[in-house]
């Protein structure tokens, strides 16, 4: 590692200490090659479970407002198109087909999240090992700051899986979940802009954590 690089990266990690908790307006989300013939070979989590951690962190990003660029690679050819389920949930989102790995080293890709102006980089992607490891640690080079959404992320076993991640934490970038990312950005029920959509993701989304708060607005009224 350069100095320079070094440097950037420590300098962003000092910056970042009094406000390390993400907010809406200082992230952007890239989805990385979410796409079924990639997702056949996933075997680090359940596919079903994993299109549907795919599908809230889509959800999430819109609620909040956040910039997403996607990217697809072979999808004439064997990947396929974005998702159905996830493009469904960012409608408005068009893929920006690539031929290399490495979205960073794709200049339309690049550009794209360069354009948005901002430097919390929030990733999803397949597969963990290569088409999300690589961007990361690139777009960490350069000094953003990189959130992995590791539940949104798939590799072809769960060693490997684990094992990309933690090269990726080594090297800087920061591990979360779908649910965390999405508390994060809400943290107080009573921001109410934002409410009833993050609630419903969480309903939709997040299993008996979900299903706990359908019951409670059913259920449990004040005397």
């Amino acid at each position: 590692m350069s100095d320079a690089v070094r440097f950037t990266r420590d300098r962003k990690r000092i910056e970042t200490m009094t406000t390390p908790l993400l907010t809406p307006s200082e992230c952007v989300l890239l989805l990385v090659d979410q796409q079924a013939g990639l997702a056949f070979g996933v075997g680090s989590i359940d596919r079903q479970s994993l299109l549907n951690n795919v599908i809230a962190l889509a959800k999430t990003a819109k609620v909040f407002g956040l910039p997403i660029v996607a990217s697809t690679s072979a999808s004439k050819v064997y990947s396929g198109p974005l998702m159905p389920g996830i493009q469904a949930a960012i409608p408005d989102v068009a893929a920006i087909e690539r031929r290399n790995m490495n979205v960073w080293e794709d200049t339309a890709a690049r550009e794209a999240i360069q354009a948005t102006g901002r430097k919390r980089l929030i990733v999803s992607g397949l597969l963990t090992e290569a088409c999300v490891s690589f961007p990361v640690i690139s777009a960490l080079a350069e000094g953003y700051e990189v959130f992995v959404v590791g539940d949104a992320c798939g590799g072809l076993t769960p060693a490997s899986h684990d094992l990309a991640l933690r090269r990726m934490e080594s090297l800087g970038a920061k591990m979360t979940s779908w649910i965390q990312l999405l508390l994060e950005l809400q943290r107080d029920w009573t921001r109410h802009d934002t409410y009833d959509g993050a609630r419903a993701i969480v309903e939709a989304h997040a299993g008996g954590y979900g299903i706990g708060l359908a019951y409670a607005r059913d259920m449990i009224h004040p005397s």
